[in-house]
């Protein structure tokens, strides 16, 4: 298995700009794993492959303003920064850039791009650097966090040029709990509407945590996927969902992961209810790790609701595993690559932005 076996080529205009309006008006690519058959739907044709006692299993993890742009208070020179994960009250993991310069006790200053206010009377936002680290990440220290939503702006991904008018669209509409730098974009299609949908299907909602960080911003630069360091994050599956998951287990339901990042939680919370002996789901909190790879056995996940995905990715790779399915002649890998092609060739929207598939 190489890096370059993950590698297509995508038109750059297929590259979602712009959110779609309204929301759930995306189309859907659905891949049946055992036959390879695929359909082109709409978003809202989803209902149509959903079942009374279904669990879909959502990301509730809410995006933060964590670009920070300051100035150095020694030479005024301009500094941006991207917090990627919290290690304690004020300290965080960061991005900078320009990265070389900023050493150990740099302090830099946040303030409002555009104010009317006097500079005296502006809010502001003290950074010192207390670390630089191997992976070219910064360790820093913020005055005060109360200053993040005030003076930070929202990171969206570099292949995102447009501004985005409205941040709210890109967030979930049940994000609740704040920490990621990346939307868990698969859950930007559904609406309020389409969930009291899914509560009149009888499929039963469960929400899970995991704050997106580095890895969204970090491409497999190497040959070797296997060699590839992918960096942790928090996540967090409580007991209401745990109820759920066993509830579906035992009933013989299927359940079904609403966007990559969803899947880490639950086949992390596999591995470890492996590690410990344990059958039944429990509140699990901590470091994410596991890097899904194709041979994976998945545990937990029936179904996965999706995007699509950059070439050489990791997510690329975890959705190929998860393609892997007996009794397909095909393996995932090409099942999945097969899929792309299709979906370029009808010229579906790709990325953050984009349009969805389901894998059966």
């Amino acid at each position: 298995m190489r890096t370059a076996d993950f590698d297509y080529y995508l038109p750059p205009d297929l590259i979602a700009q712009t959110p779609i309006e309204p929301r759930d008006s995306s189309r859907l690519l659905v891949l049946h794993r055992s036959s390879g058959l695929i359909e082109h739907r709409s978003f809202l044709d989803l209902a149509e492959h959903l079942r009374p006692g279904d669990v879909m299993v959502f990301n509730q993890s809410r995006v933060i303003p964590a670009r920070l742009c300051g100035s150095r208070l020694d030479t005024g020179g301009k500094v941006e920064f991207l917090l990627l994960h919290r290690e304690c009250p004020g300290v965080w993991q960061a991005l900078a850039r320009p990265s070389r310069r900023l050493r150990p006790g740099t302090k830099i200053v946040v303030a409002p791009e555009q104010s009317p206010q006097p500079q005296s009377e502006q809010p502001t936002l003290g950074v010192e650097i207390l670390a630089s680290l191997s992976d070219g990440t910064k360790t820093v220290r913020l005055s005060s966090e109360e200053g993040i939503d005030e003076l930070g702006r929202m990171p969206l991904p570099p292949y995102i040029h447009q501004r985005l008018e409205d941040p709210e669209r890109y967030q979930t509409v049940y994000a609740r709990e704040p920490g990621s730098v990346a939307a868990p974009t698969a859950g930007l299609h559904f609406t309020q509407d389409f969930m009291e949908t899914l509560k009149e299907l009888d499929v039963r909602m469960a929400f899970v945590t995991l704050h997106v960080g580095l890895d969204t911003f970090r491409p497999v630069k190497g040959e070797d996927p296997t060699e590839h360091q992918i960096h942790t994050e928090y996540f967090e599956l409580g007991p209401e969902t745990a109820l759920e998951l066993n509830r579906a287990r035992s009933d013989g339901h299927r359940i079904i992961a609403v966007g990559t990042t969803t899947v880490r939680v639950l086949e992390q919370t596999a591995q470890l209810m492996l590690q410990q002996g344990k059958d039944e789901v429990a509140p699990v909190s901590g470091q994410a790790s596991l890097y899904i790879l194709p041979g994976h056995d998945f545990r937990l996940v029936d179904a996965m609701f999706t995007n699509f995905h950059l070439p050489r990715s990791t997510l690329l790779m975890l959705v190929s595993a998860f393609a892997e399915h007996e009794p397909s002649v095909q393996s995932g890998r090409d099942l999945m690559l097969r899929a792309y092609q299709e979906a370029i060739s009808q010229s579906y929207r790709f990325y953050s932005f984009g349009d969805a598939m389901l894998i059966l």
